[in-house]
């Protein structure tokens, strides 16, 4: 509904953690089968990356069951009487469903994903960290995207289709800014007004926010989109702040 581009909440120490998730995630997407413009037009490069994003993403079924796929996409591209198609067989290679929730966090499907996802974190993530410290909010981040994976998991428990993206542990530093810095304005593009930039309390581009994902979440749990995942991730970043405000009094949010 809304397109934050910068929040007038000032800082007191630069973020480096909400820098270097942002390089990781940035990183491992040049690192992924077919995002540079060159590899894109290759033949099979779809096949790779299917079995790329079976490898290193979340499999709702293998994290309920605690087993790997026994079938995977090899990466390879056959011919078949039906046409080109990519081959599957046995994995090459170990997996653990826990251990592939936190490589997840890293993989994205493109870049307009990975877009998407970074301005969000950078915009709400570097005062949430401000806020935390430096330790703990990496632990907060990681954990929110820890409970955003189960709890997609656990409503789509025989879905196998990867689950990929920074969204989930991103909508805990959401839910966490609005509980801590529900007042600050935040400077927003609005699509329906031909993006003419506003500045929005947060209160309100968070809460639009959440109340969309909730409903598309409601609408369609086992989409495209892990709208669901982002609900999860959303309440566990407002109740870790809660709890944040209520044991630190004495820095309170400004």
């Amino acid at each position: 509904m809304v397109i934050p581009v910068h929040d007038l909440n000032p800082l007191r120490r630069t973020p480096w953690i909400t820098y270097a998730l942002i390089a990781i995630n940035v990183v491992v997407l040049l690192l992924t089968p077919g995002m540079l413009p060159r590899t894109a037009a290759k033949a099979g490069v779809t096949c790779q990356q299917d079995a790329f994003f079976d490898r290193y993403g979340v499999i709702p079924h293998e994290l309920i069951t605690g087993r790997p796929l026994r079938v995977v996409p090899t990466g390879q591209k056959v011919s078949t009487p039906a046409g080109p198609a990519c081959a599957a067989g046995p994995p090459a290679y170990h997996k653990e469903p826990p251990l592939s929730v936190l490589q997840a966090m890293f993989v994205h499907g493109g870049w307009l994903h990975l877009l998407g996802n970074m301005l969000f974190l950078l915009v709400f993530g570097n005062n949430v960290e401000d806020r935390f410290r430096r330790l703990p909010y990496l632990i907060f981040y990681l954990a929110a995207g820890y409970v955003a994976a189960y709890g997609y998991a656990a409503v789509n428990a025989g879905s196998l289709q990867p689950l990929v993206g920074a969204s989930g542990a991103i909508a805990g530093v959401l839910g966490a800014y609005l509980v801590l810095f529900p007042r600050a304005r935040v400077w927003s593009l609005v699509p329906f007004l031909f993006f003419i930039p506003l500045r929005i309390p947060a209160w309100l581009v968070l809460g639009l926010w959440f109340v969309l994902q909730w409903a598309y979440a409601v609408g369609q749990p086992g989409g495209t989109v892990a709208y669901v995942a982002h609900v999860f991730g959303f309440v566990f970043g407002m109740l870790t702040a809660l709890a944040v405000r209520a044991l630190t009094p004495g820095r309170a949010a400004r």
